[in-house]
């Protein structure tokens, strides 16, 4: 008995069946990309958060320890007041045994500048707790200029900014040799204890975010390590005030911002996590900034 080969049907996929099918695959690609960059985002936020949750922990350990905040930033040359003078280390290189950095805490020489050579290799280390995830600067160290666009000294980056307060910062730029003094939680030498915080530490915010700029090539960011001998702003690097509500202004380098959608993280005096939206009301968010104004804060 034999059988005839040509009798069996066989068929393929036609063009336009394969073409169809390959629609309904880019269709379903579209519309779970979304989703799939949504999902990472949430866990990027969520990792930004725990970042700052860490840094309120180690701030209040760190108070604990020495009773009171780290200062600002140190800078007094010769006795006087210097907003660029000896050591000008800033206040997250105080609280690095705190964020289990100790090894790296001990190699710094705190007793000479922060731009000096014995500090050439610390002040460039890449911290992964001071960055947020959402933020995708390249590289992990910022070339401090002056105004004329000379290089000076290179840090590592951070994404995370002490308060300041509310008073323009720009101003301590323009006087270096008069005290830089805020109404916040940082600023030059200074020791903020928790009983300062009369406003209550649930109602002031310490710490908050502060974005690279992707629209400037990335030159505007902030570092961890402090503030460079006549770099242009590079106090507002290491500290942020709350001239604009997050993200409300795009041309002010000194507020605070981030990339996540509608507002920033911050951290409470009470060590707590909340995110601010940029639809905060400026009165209420400027009442945040201020330690013992006496000011009144709500539900934000």
């Amino acid at each position: 008995m034999s059988f005839n080969n040509s009798s069996r049907s066989r068929r393929g996929f036609t063009l336009i069946e394969l073409l169809v099918v390959i629609a309904i695959i880019a269709v379903l690609i579209a519309l779970l990309l979304p989703a799939v960059q949504q999902a990472r985002e949430a866990a990027r936020r969520t990792q930004c958060k725990n970042n700052l949750k860490q840094l309120g922990v180690a701030l209040h350990n760190y108070h604990d320890t020495y009773n009171g905040l780290p200062p600002g930033w140190v800078g007094v040359t010769n006795n006087a007041t210097d907003i660029y003078g000896m050591n000008a280390w800033g206040w997250c290189s105080r609280i690095l045994p705190q964020i289990d950095q100790a090894p790296l805490y001990n190699q710094i020489n705190f007793s000479s500048r922060m731009d000096s050579p014995a500090n050439a290799t610390q002040r460039v280390t890449s911290i992964a707790g001071f960055r947020c995830p959402s933020d995708v600067a390249p590289g992990t160290t910022w070339t401090i200029q002056t105004t004329s666009g000379t290089n000076l000294v290179d840090l590592g980056l951070a994404n995370y900014v002490g308060v300041f307060g509310i008073s323009n910062i720009d101003n301590c730029v323009a006087a270096p040799n008069n005290p830089c003094l805020g109404e916040g939680a940082f600023f030059q030498n200074s020791k903020v204890l928790f009983r300062d915080f009369s406003d209550g530490l649930s109602n002031t915010i310490t710490v908050g975010e502060h974005k690279t700029r992707r629209d400037s090539g990335f030159n505007w960011t902030s570092t961890w390590a402090g503030v460079a001998a006549n770099g242009a702003d590079a106090i507002v690097r290491i500290l942020g005030t709350t001239d604009h509500t997050p993200n409300a202004a795009a041309n002010h380098i000194d507020d605070f911002s981030s990339y996540h959608v509608g507002g920033a993280h911050f951290v409470m005096g009470d060590g707590a996590v909340r995110f601010v939206s940029t639809n905060i009301d400026l009165g209420v968010y400027q009442h945040l900034a201020t330690r013992g104004a006496g000011d009144i804060v709500g539900e934000f």
